[in-house]
């Protein structure tokens, strides 16, 4: 046997010469490795790095395209791994790199990989719920407004719409594509570690320093630099393109991990949430972000109701009383006392700012029912319409953002997108009878419940990686009711299920 495997080795290695000898004979094959060592050469000669990662990403990019397209959960991995670390690797490639595009043509794939495979499927009862008709408004409201009279730039708005109102249709995406509680669980695993990669960022940054590329990109705009040193304490911001997104996506990754903790699982698996949840909340401070401290106890009340019963009663109790504790107790800790003064937002000098600037745009908000314009306030404001007034104003909130943009009307829609989705999602808790997608669905419940509050104080879900993972917990919600009625129907018909999905939820 060992003489044959020995033969065979010789014979491949032998092969695989000859078959090289071959190849590299051929005067046509020499003639085209010669011109793609030339072209390279000028490349990276004239474009420096710009030049050289063009050409890598054009040797790596074609096969992940491919697979994108052909293998949408290899895609969806894609999308949610590299809206993580999108603005990190932003911040030591040169400003002209134009990498935000990047996630864009993921996004294009991805669609373009759900269309060619409802072409041969044609089965749209994935979508026939009152979630996806609501998001299907929304969407169209968002398209609509590039006809907006008021708006003082159209580019505002096709620069806007790009993550705000194209992500939505990754819901549809990740619907279509959800099929398993095995892939429900992979994404868990894939959105935890990213967590944690980011809180370690975090930490890094805060107990040992930023970086050279960090430190370089953080005191290249002294702007930058006002807002996030406070107090004699520099913001921290981890992975993340600013510590809003960071402290948000802290205390999200908590609630899952705290939801996780609920279901059935070992108890070693259960130790390792619980010390990952810690962390994240640890870390959630060094961002200096107050409004993400109202998130966990808001979120934590909403699961106490959606599951009553005496221990879980006990530990809110508990939990209250520590919370109580810690907001009224006496300290020189500059982070526990910016973590106090969240609950006291009337003394807080630019809470009340905010609130004074709401109140200046309250009345052109009445007036203008269908807003200013997509794009009209912020960054693509001040870019592409300098002179306006809404490109001076500050929105903050991300209700207030909606409401100035896309006017009343917009923001009824929206606030009934969030009312439609926390509505169905506590009645698909209820509904489920598998307690593992129970558990999922509730999990995704109050990731979009902390979302619903932290977009009021702040804009919750403009930024990467918030806005992928708020549409993703969406369509988790609805596909863990779809899973659970596949699994009923398939008990009550005695048929075997025409996926896996059903097989791996017990």
């Amino acid at each position: 046997m060992q003489r044959e495997t020995t033969n065979n080795t010789n014979v491949n290695e032998a092969f695989g010469k000859r078959l090289l000898r071959q190849k590299f004979s051929n005067p046509f094959v020499l003639i085209f490795l010669v011109l793609a060592a030339l072209f390279v050469s000028v490349v990276v000669y004239k474009l420096g790095i710009i030049g050289a990662g063009a050409i890598m990403a054009l040797i790596a990019g074609v096969p992940i395209l491919v697979g994108i397209v052909a293998y949408p959960k290899f895609g969806i991995t894609v999308l949610i791994v590299a809206s993580f670390f999108i603005n990190y690797i932003s911040e030591f490639l040169p400003a002209q790199v134009p990498i935000g595009t990047l996630l864009d043509a993921i996004t294009y794939l991805l669609i373009l990989g759900f269309f060619i495979k409802q072409k041969s499927e044609n089965d749209w009862s994935y979508f026939k719920n009152p979630i996806s008709i609501v998001i299907i408004l929304w969407l169209i409201y968002n398209l609509l407004e590039v006809a907006n009279p008021s708006a003082a730039s159209v580019l505002a708005w096709i620069y806007t719409v790009r993550t705000v109102g194209f992500i939505m249709l990754m819901y549809f995406v990740f619907v279509y594509h959800i099929r398993t509680v095995g892939f429900i669980k992979y994404l868990f695993k894939l959105w935890l570690v990213l967590d944690v990669i980011a809180a370690i960022s975090a930490f890094q940054q805060e107990k040992f320093g930023f970086l050279s590329f960090e430190k370089k990109w953080l005191y290249s705009d002294p702007q930058r630099v006002s807002l996030l040193f406070i107090n004699g304490h520099m913001r921290k911001s981890g992975i993340f393109s600013d510590p809003v997104t960071f402290s948000y996506n802290m205390v999200i990754g908590a609630l899952l991990c705290i939801a996780l903790i609920m279901s059935n699982i070992d108890i070693r698996k259960k130790i390792i949430l619980g010390c990952m949840a810690i962390f994240f909340l640890t870390v959630m401070l060094y961002s200096g972000t107050r409004a993400a401290y109202v998130l966990l106890p808001a979120s934590l009340l909403i699961l106490a109701v959606l599951n009553f019963n005496r221990k879980v009663l006990i530990g809110t109790l508990v939990a209250g009383l520590m919370l109580a504790f810690l907001i009224v107790m006496p300290t020189s800790n500059p982070a526990i006392k910016r973590f106090q003064s969240a609950f006291s937002p009337s003394k807080d000098a630019s809470y009340n700012v905010r609130a004074e600037n709401q109140r200046k745009i309250k009345p052109y908000i009445l007036s203008h029912p269908i807003g200013g314009g997509l794009g009209s306030v912020g960054v693509w404001g001040r870019r592409f319409a300098p002179n306006s007034m809404l490109a001076k104003f500050p929105p903050d909130s991300g209700y207030v953002r909606v409401a100035v943009e896309m006017g009343w009307i917009g923001l009824l829609l929206f606030c009934t997108l969030f009312f439609v989705v926390l509505k169905n999602g506590i009645n698909f808790f209820f509904l489920i009878k598998n307690p593992r997608l129970k558990n999922y669905c509730m999990a995704m419940v109050l990731v979009i419940f902390a979302f619903n509050i932290g977009n009021f104080p702040q804009q919750a879900i403009v930024q990467y990686p918030s806005n992928i993972i708020f549409y993703l917990s969406i369509a988790i919600i609805v596909a863990c009711m779809r899973l659970d009625l596949e699994q009923q129907k398939a008990m009550v018909t005695g048929s075997n299920p025409n996926t896996t999905a059903l097989t791996e939820l017990n």
